[in-house]
């Protein structure tokens, strides 16, 4: 999988987080994904599709942490993850995807996204939209874990 391609989405998933909820993720050691068990409690999955490739991404937050950041970013802590809870990440999957594809853009990439999809509860699955191998990068805080997936047809 080409790296110039995952880095966006990585980089824009940190811009989107320090920006919108003031909280600062350190990146962890990406690694191949061979299961479809989400490693949180909630998850946002986007398709995009474009000349060059299809592909999926997901972003997978623990419960504490997606707390913290509707905390951070609406002032509300619903104290369990809600439909407003689904809905924000729903929108953070969005703004990560945005901004990915914007980054990709100023390259020559070009996709469309779809509408994201969220699931949460213990033991989720994420069923990506392509054939490609999944790589899966854990994003640290003091509050919890996020996982970021890509995943790509080459």
């Amino acid at each position: 999988m080409n790296v110039n391609f995952i880095n966006p989405f990585l980089q824009s998933l940190l811009n989107v987080i320090s920006t919108m909820a003031s909280l600062e993720l350190t990146p962890g050691k990406p690694q191949i994904k061979t299961d479809n068990l989400a490693k949180g409690d909630v998850s946002g999955l986007i398709g995009m599709v474009g000349p060059q490739t299809k592909g999926s991404l997901s972003i997978t937050f623990e419960q504490k942490l997606v707390l913290q950041i509707m905390q951070n970013m609406l002032g509300e802590n619903p104290g369990k993850i809600n439909e407003e809870v689904t809905d924000l990440v729903g929108e953070i999957t969005n703004m990560v995807t945005g901004g990915a594809k914007n980054l990709l853009g100023q390259k020559g990439y070009e996709f469309e996204m779809a509408t994201p999809m969220v699931v949460s509860g213990q033991g989720h699955t994420i069923s990506h939209k392509a054939n490609g191998t999944k790589i899966i990068m854990p994003f640290t805080s003091s509050y919890g874990t996020a996982f970021i997936e890509v995943c790509f047809e080459s």
